[in-house]
């Protein structure tokens, strides 16, 4: 029985588990709810604004985790937030109903919820407006990023292209300003064919509503709450979502959680190998050999790299050492997946990787270093840029290295804008490019003079 398995590996705390109900008609799992006094306390406290995402297995079962969020919740860490879970028998009105009504039964604080935000796809929208008739239902910023991100991979747009927006988004995110979010709908307006624009729905940019609920926090809170999210996401469909069984897939993640006391995003999960992949993190080599690999590279990338550029991919190389991965052989590429993000690495000098890490800065990301691990190799020197070796340092380290100061700061801003919108202006047709630049004209003589003294 799938109880029988999850048993040894529920969360435990100072008291008994406040809610488990299970149905197991098969060996699978046929709807799962939990919660342990920790959580039913968090939410007891932070009722206010409830965070709702759903992970699919690839039997197409469903785990809803749901999360407190909000301006008084001050929690670190990836599931610290977590207050429930639950898989439904079926995601129909039904099903969900009576997932919502245990909640309600075992959550009293479940009256105070005044928001309740979800993804683009949530379709139970009037089971859940029934269950919670005070609260408001809204598109999360969270899951209205990851809906463009990937919009924006599936377009196949040019790559040039495809960094501004992403590097666009990213920004607006951590800042979504009436003005930055204005900003950005009209870049996309500009950047995406009308035919294609209706996909993104960028319409959402525009509703103040969803933004209100996001806005308060600053542009580092913000960073860190995208971020611990995504490593949220990607624990539960590491563990849930690439399992066919609910039940193994519930227990590996309660042992994650059990041996993450504080909720760090950093966790080891062996898996069989299958096909023509290895795994990395679960294999039989001993812990002595892989540190000795790891160390090796570290010290490759120091006597190579200038010192920002071994900063960087020492910090993809500790994602490396703390995740799971899968290497792939293929015919002329390898395929690395670290947690759910796949990849493709061009393994001949020089060593080239799809992720953005790689396209934006030309250093070896996580895949790559994912890639030498598994091989038992180190850095090479044709692996490097020149800019970015150390032999060719020039005042690269005291731009990356030193402190914020106001005038720098706009330098960079301004710096990125006119890139982008240099960017813009080069994929654009000659009658589009003819009017751009003769509004940037307008804009330039209005603020700083007559041509003569102005050179765009």
């Amino acid at each position: 029985m799938a109880l029988t398995m999850l048993s040894g590996h529920l969360i435990k705390d100072s008291g008994p588990p406040v809610l488990l109900h299970q149905v197991s008609k098969t060996p699978q799992l046929d709807t799962f709810n939990y919660q342990n006094c920790f959580m039913q306390d968090l939410f007891a406290h932070f009722p206010e604004i409830l965070f709702i995402h759903r992970t699919y297995n690839p039997r197409g079962k469903v785990l809803y985790t749901f999360l407190v969020d909000g301006p008084r919740v001050q929690l670190e860490g990836p599931l610290a937030r977590a207050v429930y879970f639950a898989i439904p028998a079926k995601e129909d009105a039904e099903g969900l109903a009576q997932m919502f009504q245990l909640f309600k039964k075992f959550n009293p604080a479940w009256e105070r919820v005044c928001t309740i935000l979800i993804d683009p796809h949530f379709l139970p929208l009037p089971t859940l407006a029934m269950e919670f008739p005070t609260a408001e239902i809204l598109l999360s910023a969270f899951h209205i990023c990851k809906y463009l991100q990937g919009k924006f991979y599936q377009l196949s747009l040019e790559q040039p292209v495809e960094r501004v927006l992403l590097t666009s988004l990213q920004s607006t995110m951590c800042s979504a300003t009436a003005g930055n979010l204005r900003k950005f709908f009209t870049l996309l307006s500009s950047c995406i064919p009308p035919a294609q624009l209706s996909e993104l729905h960028s319409h959402w940019l525009l509703n103040d509503r969803i933004w209100l609920a996001h806005r308060w926090r600053s542009r580092a809170e913000s960073s860190r709450y995208f971020q611990s999210l995504e490593v949220t996401t990607r624990i539960l469909s590491q563990f849930f979502g690439t399992n066919p069984s609910e039940g193994e897939g519930m227990a590996s993640l309660f042992q994650y959680m059990q041996q993450n006391d504080g909720d760090k995003a950093s966790f080891s999960l062996g898996l069989s190998p299958q096909n023509n992949h290895t795994t990395s993190g679960a294999s039989t080599e001993t812990p002595q050999v892989e540190q000795l690999v790891e160390a090796s590279i570290q010290n490759s990338l120091n006597a190579i790299c200038t010192g920002p550029a071994a900063q960087l991919c020492l910090g993809e190389l500790a994602v490396v050492q703390k995740s799971m991965h899968l290497i792939g052989s293929g015919s002329e590429k390898i395929n690395i997946q670290i947690l759910e993000d796949t990849h493709k690495v061009q393994p001949q000098p020089p060593t080239s990787c799809s992720c953005y890490f790689n396209q934006a800065f030309h250093l070896p990301c996580r895949h790559i270093l994912a890639m030498l691990s598994a091989r038992h190799q180190v850095l090479q020197p044709d692996m490097l840029p020149a800019p970015w070796m150390a032999s060719c340092a020039t005042n690269l380290d005291s731009i990356l290295g030193s402190k914020w100061n106001e005038t720098l700061d706009k330098y960079l801003a301004v710096t990125l804008l006119a890139e982008e919108v240099g960017q813009l202006l080069q994929h654009c047709s000659k009658e589009e490019f003819e009017r751009r630049y003769s509004t940037l004209r307008e804009l330039a003589d209005s603020w700083i003079g007559p041509y003569e003294q102005v050179q765009l």
